[in-house]
């Protein structure tokens, strides 16, 4: 079967070389001129399942208020004359209830816990390194109301059998004793040491390289114009190097999913969350992390990739805004030498930003369309490097008809049948 993947990013590419693993025919087409340049070039590095949450939750739209108003705030909001930021936003809002919250958080952990799964068994096969590490995530509470708070994330996890620790500091000490300097800021960690982290840049650079000895083509510096399509299916890709026809199509072009999809009839709710990043040398190994810490207050995920620390974090509602904003970057920058203030040096970081594609509800949009050979894979959020093993495998499987070996239930286009974008 030939199959056209429109995006190199993490998902694409991975999907790229499941599809190809099963012998079939298949090009992937981008704009950059190589894999992961955009969204997946300089995410946080967290490989969480144990994290998968959806923003949407109760009590949030109390706690965006008290975001907003904090020097260093997780949150920004860019007043803009854009329909589509408030619609997506009113949608987020009908998710914040205790039963949606419990339904969404569900969807997003099984495919996490799958994806986790299937890229234990991509590295066993493959063999492929990314300056991945296995010692877990660590969430640091500041304060007893968000250790308190804990309760109904521990619920779901024990429902899926995630497993966690609930720990105190000379706890959490022993995970990551270079927190010893600042322990009194903290009052307790949710520790989740199923977690794994590693650089989604080179992993999808090397896995695009592998898919490539597959028989992978790699179409790169084309620009995807519109998607042709009859009453029933697509008929083709036009772009600025002509049409591309194949019997199957996968769209998996993050936050431009949305203008691709619209023009044949698919409304998706999927809106940019602009996210930053630095990449912090280390200059102390002793006193950087040893994983994974997300500073429960800033929303901020330090992360070791080798001999670096990734920081990433804050989310700002912009559209597709792609300036760098020091503001951001000063928070990054506190965040990272609060907890580990002789780690690195963050006077020769690299900034970036990118564009996270989200869903109200956080869970992502994957699988078929009622176009017939038109399956998407977009929405993953901050989840992405997360999902990306298991949302690859679970296409090549769904994509040739073998039932896929999760549920699918709520992860389909179908849980958006109302033109609101509110969940079915």
């Amino acid at each position: 079967m030939k199959i056209a993947i429109l995006g190199s990013g993490v998902i694409g590419t991975t999907a790229a070389y499941y599809l190809a693993r099963d012998g079939h025919e298949v090009t992937v087409i981008d704009r950059q001129p190589g894999p992961a340049l955009e969204t997946s070039y300089a995410n946080a590095g967290e490989v969480s399942p144990g994290y998968s949450a959806p923003w949407a939750g109760p009590g949030v739209p109390i706690k965006a208020i008290t975001w907003l108003l904090m020097h260093h705030s997780p949150l920004v909001i860019k007043p803009m004359l854009d329909a589509a930021m408030w619609r997506w936003g009113a949608a987020m809002l009908r998710n914040c209830t205790e039963a949606r919250y419990r339904v969404n958080k569900a969807r997003m952990v099984r495919l996490a816990e799958y994806s986790r799964d299937c890229m234990m068994q991509l590295r066993a096969d493959t063999g492929i390194r990314y300056d991945e590490r296995m010692q877990g995530t660590l969430q640091l509470f500041r304060t007893q109301k968000q250790l308190d708070g804990t309760a109904k994330d521990i619920e779901i996890l024990q429902q899926y059998k995630v497993p966690y620790q609930l720990l105190d500091q000379r706890g959490y000490l022993q995970y990551e004793p270079a927190l010893a300097e600042v322990k009194h800021k903290f009052v307790g960690a949710l520790r989740l040491p199923g977690d794994e982290t590693g650089d989604c840049f080179k992993f999808t650079n090397t896995l695009a390289e592998m898919a490539k000895g597959l028989g992978v083509q790699f179409r790169f510096g084309v620009n995807i114009r519109r998607l042709s399509a009859d009453g029933s299916g697509i008929t083709g890709i036009e772009t600025d190097t002509g049409t591309v026809q194949a019997d199957r199509y996968l769209l998996a072009l993050g936050s431009y999913s949305t203008a691709m999809l619209q023009p044949i009839g698919l409304r998706v709710p999927v809106y940019p969350v602009k996210g930053f990043s630095i990449t912090v040398p280390i200059t102390d190994a002793a006193r950087s992390p040893e994983s994974t810490i997300m500073d429960e207050t800033h929303k901020v995920a330090v992360t070791r990739l080798g001999e670096r620390i990734r920081v990433g974090g804050t989310a700002q509602l912009s559209g597709f805004d792609l300036q760098l904003n020091e503001g951001r970057r000063r928070t990054l920058e506190f965040v990272v030498t609060d907890l580990f203030p002789h780690g690195g040096d963050v006077s020769r970081a690299e900034f970036w930003t990118g564009l996270r594609p989200m869903t109200p509800d956080g869970t992502p949009i994957v699988g078929p369309t009622r176009h017939r050979n038109l399956w998407l894979a977009t929405g993953h959020g901050t989840l992405g490097w997360t999902m990306a093993a298991g949302t690859g495998r679970l296409l090549a499987d769904w994509m040739a008809g073998r039932k896929p070996q999760i549920d699918t239930e709520g992860l389909t286009i179908a849980r958006y049948d109302r033109a609101s974008g509110a969940p079915a």
